[in-house]
């Protein structure tokens, strides 16, 4: 779920690869948040996030991924350079990213976080956080160490590691900006909060985007698949209640993302 001014984004994957990118921005964004306060446990969370996105790279072959997705773009915006309506300086820039993306991503030397994997602290706090409170200062006197040390001490450290996972990143976040713009919104209406609409075949939808105020008494739940996608309205007036679908018509924005 993203924020955007007075309204709230919902965005439902429709394939795995978009799926693995929205939980890998997902992390760096908390990531990013935590690095940039300095108590320890900002620090605490910075180094389990940042373990927790190797982990996602170890279990997939996301550097593939990204370049099948990147290469695919990059098709797709040198098809549109002939078109009168194109940002051609814009166009160039992106296509600049896109190569210098690819050709690190290539690199046989490209190994995103080899760092963490390699730093005996880092394996040290690995080796433990599968048990519950497993960080614990007597478990880890040398990890009650690290985090006692000055702030920009501490800092550097998170910087380095995070720094050897900046080109996946960076990949990400150019990937799904360029997936997120990718569509014609409309304003849509959903009958009895249920709304669904089939995907054309000569298209390939990869994330449904749903636009609601912020004080929108309801909220989507997405499914979908190739063919198909349904998106039910929900309300909770109460935490402690079990959500039910609305009876009524609620208007909201669409996005069908296709690039």
């Amino acid at each position: 779920m993203l924020t955007l001014h007075n309204d709230i984004i919902y965005e439902q994957p429709l394939n795995e690869r978009i799926r693995t990118f929205l939980r890998l921005e997902h992390l760096f964004q908390i990531a990013d948040h935590h690095i940039a306060c300095d108590t320890e446990w900002d620090c605490r969370e910075t180094l389990t996030t940042l373990l927790d996105i190797t982990d996602l790279l170890s279990r997939s072959d996301i550097k593939s991924e990204l370049i099948k997705e990147l290469e695919r773009h990059s098709t797709t915006l040198v098809s549109l350079e002939q078109n009168p309506g194109v940002d051609r300086n814009r166009l160039k820039s992106i296509l600049q990213d896109i190569t210098s993306l690819l050709e690190t991503l290539r690199s046989s030397a490209c190994q995103p976080g080899q760092l963490l994997k390699q730093d005996e602290l880092v394996i040290s706090v690995k080796q433990r956080s599968t048990m519950q409170s497993g960080s614990c200062n007597f478990d880890l006197p040398g990890y009650h160490y690290w985090i006692n040390k000055p702030y920009q001490a501490r800092k550097n450290d998170l910087s380095l590691w995070q720094n050897d996972l900046l080109v996946i990143k960076k990949a990400i976040v150019l990937s799904l900006h360029m997936i997120r713009n990718s569509t014609n919104p409309t304003t849509e209406y959903a009958e009895s909060g249920f709304f669904q609409k089939p995907i054309e075949s000569n298209l390939s939808c990869q994330l449904i985007r749903v636009i609601l105020p912020r004080d929108s008494l309801f909220y989507p739940e997405i499914s979908g698949g190739k063919h198909r996608f349904t998106i039910r309205f929900m309300e909770q007036k109460q935490t402690s209640l079990r959500p039910t679908q609305t009876n009524d018509t609620v208007a909201f924005e669409l996005h069908c993302c296709i690039l």
